[in-house]
């Protein structure tokens, strides 16, 4: 639609500053207050059939009312509005719609900061910093609150039936529990679908981590369609495999070598770190198991001494690290590479750095939901190398994969 630009000209006339144009009672708030209202006007004419002070509206049976005046917040800052009534009550406008106290759009400004990590304290300054808005903290549980019943059907809903790779971890929130703060395990399910995409299956919360609550993750995965799981990549929890095979008994458990190298080196001085990283690659990086044997024996003669738990560690984890050796390089790349499940842990763990705790479970759940989503939005292409990747599983294993996989 053409604008006139005389019109424009017109309204341009007393400008002398940006503020005038976009400040707080600046041309832009003026226009849209004023675009609002004629809008609903013609939604009135368009509801009654007639417009106003037409003689065809007389003994019509319903006719105008005068105007109620709300307030709605937005990026204009708080801002009057009058809207039209009829005097049967049945008129209800699509542009600003009766109980609608916020512009479109504002709402997802809150969930977008919410997803952040931002506090509600910090939400509240924010807005009122930027768009001059006072926006109450139950407000914004409001807001949030919304997305309860995403997460419910989220949480719930069908999955793939099989998927190639799965990661499976951990990670830990604080919430208040009658007065005490107590640690929660938040348990992460990512797959990495036939396309070689990323897809987060679920988030569980438990008392701690443990293989029994592991079990019941891996039935509900199994009650909501999966069926198979090439590779499985887990931390060093014991019975942890078990409970994997025992629903998926198929599956190849893979030792995560991102895990084991970070309790390798819990036992290392800061100075000897860098060192001892070196010294541990050549065996996750060897190209046979026998080759990585021959290494860990190395590593064990040059650093027992100091560290003798390292090397105990790898030998007692070794029938779950050497399966990654049987791999061709292809399938090791998009297992080890991607690292899917760190990135996401990492993620997460940004998003509630800013709350020391939380009130209730259903609160960090609901914020890691979101965080998640935001997160989730740059999952937009498949995992590197993956078509190489996929050739080798239709490989190794070929009469497991879905019939209607990619070619």
């Amino acid at each position: 639609m053409a604008i006139d630009l005389k019109l424009i000209d017109k309204l341009l006339g007393d400008y002398k500053k940006p503020e005038d144009i976009i400040g707080k009672n600046g041309l832009l708030k003026q226009l849209t207050k004023a675009l609002l209202e004629r809008a609903m006007q013609a939604e009135m004419s368009e509801h009654l059939g007639y417009g106003k002070h037409d003689p065809a509206g007389n003994n019509s049976g319903n006719s105008r009312n005068g105007k109620t005046t709300k307030t709605l917040k937005g990026d204009f800052g708080e801002m009057p509005l009058e809207t039209p009534r009829d005097r049967s009550g049945s008129f209800e406008p699509k542009m600003v719609a009766k109980g609608q106290t916020r512009f479109t759009g504002f709402d997802d400004k809150i969930l977008s900061m919410y997803a952040r990590g931002m506090s509600t304290r910090e939400i509240t300054g924010h807005l009122e910093e930027i768009y001059g808005v006072e926006v109450s903290p139950t407000l914004i549980s409001n807001v949030t609150d919304a997305v309860k019943d995403e997460v419910t059907a989220w949480q719930n809903r069908p999955i793939d039936a099989v998927y190639p790779i799965l990661y499976l971890d951990a990670l830990y929130v604080k919430i208040r529990d009658t007065g005490h703060i107590q640690n929660r395990a938040i348990y992460v399910a990512i797959g990495v679908n036939m396309q070689g995409r990323k897809e987060v299956l679920g988030l569980w919360m438990g008392q701690a981590e443990g293989a029994k609550f592991w079990l019941q993750v891996l039935t509900e995965l199994n009650n909501r369609g999966l069926r198979d799981i090439f590779i499985a990549c887990v931390d060093g929890l014991k019975g942890f495999p078990e409970a994997i095979e025992t629903v998926f008994p198929k599956t190849q458990v893979q030792l995560c070598i991102v895990h084991l190298l970070r309790a390798s080196l819990n036992y290392v001085s800061w100075k000897q770190r860098k060192q001892v990283a070196a010294d541990l690659k050549p065996v996750y990086r060897a190209s046979t198991a026998e080759e990585a044997q021959l290494r860990l024996e190395e590593f064990a003669i040059k650093w027992d001494r100091p560290y003798p738990t390292i090397a105990q560690m790898w030998r007692r984890n070794w029938d779950h690290v050497t399966p990654f050796f049987a791999y061709p390089a292809e399938i090791r790349k998009v297992v080890y590479t991607t690292n899917a499940i760190e990135s996401l842990n990492m993620s997460l763990r940004k998003v509630i750095k800013t709350r020391g705790s939380f009130p209730t479970e259903e609160v960090a759940m609901k914020l890691l939901y979101m965080g998640l989503e935001h997160i989730a939005q740059k999952w937009t292409m498949p995992v590197q190398d993956w078509k190489a990747a996929l050739q080798r599983f239709a490989i190794l294993f070929g009469d497991r994969l879905p019939a209607e996989a990619p070619g």
